[in-house]
């Protein structure tokens, strides 16, 4: 059998056909939307992107870019002045691109350009669809419906602990002329770029567990620029503010284009120095109204006193000449009772003195007669006493014995030796038992 030869490549002829074929059938660039998953920047300056493309959340396309150092610086300058943020990871760009196979590197987009206004137009898109979400779950007003305290003196900060803008709201809070006092606890957390969604978040749902004891939240934000801002329109980010039960105030630092999370808060200021001015002139409006009205209060209440006392004076002046009015009526009253009184009570006693002659004319015989019966009856009851006197007992030669001042009868005890008295007509007589017969 007859066998023919092999024709064998080597890789790298294989690698130079396929450059070849690439480099004869890409000749031009392409304008190529894809999302920037990974940025993968190198320290020589270098950046070899990961992009993809996904739908309903999956990748359906991958590929690898790469950035030479002098176009990304260049990008990356027009990029913040258009879109006021860095490139960085999870965004949609527009990408001016060749297509390149590389022997070693393989097949590549080589990025020449990126189209800043188009990751703007992304952005506007984003932040309009958060709205729509918003506004769908009607969460548009939800914060801003909360009720705000009278005096926010309990304050829970969200911010960098090295943020300008903190020590420029705690410098305008903390030393105000007026020395008004704020309990503030600061909840640090990135306030900017990728890792400020989750890490504010995260801030928040740490104050929640604790809501009592703060009145309101504020998120503050140092410097003027607006780079980083696009996580403000952040859809879960600004329902976790919409939706969060204290008031939320936000002073994140620009003048322009508001982002969502600002739109939804229950107030936002351009800086955080303002928002700090706008809670000491809460104090200090509820100062003054309080001053107001004590001064108000002062006034009615001398006018209130004024007017009680002309009252005063008025009834007392109605009351007196009403009681010397009713006095004189009750004396006149009292002299003509007085005087019927007077008419009866002699017309009554010379009645009950008529009576009382008659009755003592009627009872006077009788009297008499009753009182002679009556001293006969006691001339005889003092007859009977006299006889009944022991004196007399004794006149007929009887005598009385005693024994301790008790007469002797069938019941007193007599012992030999006991002292007995005697008494007789002639007197006492004093004498010792010394035998006892029955």
């Amino acid at each position: 059998m007859i066998h023919s030869e092999k024709q064998v490549f080597s890789l790298k002829q294989v690698v130079q056909s396929i450059q070849k074929t690439m480099e004869d059938r890409y000749t031009s660039t392409y304008w190529v939307k894809a999302e920037m998953h990974k940025m993968n920047r190198y320290p020589s300056g270098h950046a070899f992107p990961e992009l993809v493309q996904k739908e309903d959340g999956k990748i359906v396309a991958q590929m690898t870019g790469t950035i030479w150092k002098q176009q990304l610086e260049r990008i990356n300058e027009a990029f913040i002045q258009v879109v006021k943020e860095p490139l960085q990871d999870g965004k949609t760009l527009l990408l001016l691109a060749k297509i390149n196979f590389h022997p070693t590197f393989g097949l590549t987009l080589q990025i020449l350009d990126i189209d800043p206004s188009f990751s703007l137009g992304e952005l506007q898109r984003e932040r309009e669809e958060t709205l729509r979400k918003l506004e769908k779950l009607a969460l548009i007003n939800a914060n801003q419906s909360r009720v705000f305290p009278l005096l926010p003196k309990r304050i829970a900060v969200i911010s960098g602990d090295a943020s300008k803008g903190l020590s420029d709201f705690y410098q305008v809070l903390h030393s105000n002329t007026y020395g008004y006092l704020f309990e503030t606890t600061l909840f640090e957390a990135y306030v900017q770029g990728d890792l400020a969604v989750n890490s504010i978040r995260q801030a928040l749902a740490e104050i929640e567990k604790n809501k009592e004891q703060y009145d309101i939240v504020v998120l503050v934000r140092g410097g003027g620029a607006e780079v980083g801002m696009t996580c403000y329109n952040n859809f879960e980010l600004c329902k976790s503010i919409a939706t969060f039960p204290l008031p939320v105030l936000t002073g994140i630092g620009h003048s322009t284009n508001l982002t969502v999370a600002e739109l939804i808060a229950y107030r936002n200021a351009i800086t955080p120095t303002q928002l700090a001015e706008f809670l000491v002139l809460t104090f200090r409006e509820f100062d003054l109204e309080l001053s107001e009205i004590k001064m108000n209060i002062s006034v009615l209440n001398e006018r209130f006193l004024s007017q009680k006392r002309l009252l005063l004076l008025s009834l007392a002046n109605h009351l007196h000449q009403d009681v010397n009015k009713r006095l004189q009526l009750a004396k006149d009253r009292f002299v003509q009772v007085n005087f019927k009184v007077q008419q009866q009570y002699r017309s009554v006693i010379q009645g009950f003195s008529q009576e009382l002659e008659h009755h003592r004319r009627l009872l006077s015989p009788q009297l008499k007669f009753i009182l002679e019966k009556e001293k006969q009856a006691i001339g005889q009851y003092e007859e009977k006493v006299q006889f009944l006197d022991p004196i007399h007992v004794l006149k007929r030669g009887y005598s009385i014995s005693r024994i301790n001042g008790k007469a002797i009868d069938e019941t007193t005890q007599i012992e030999q030796g006991t002292q007995m008295e005697t008494e007789t007509i002639q007197g006492t007589i004093l004498s010792t038992i010394k035998k006892r017969r029955n």
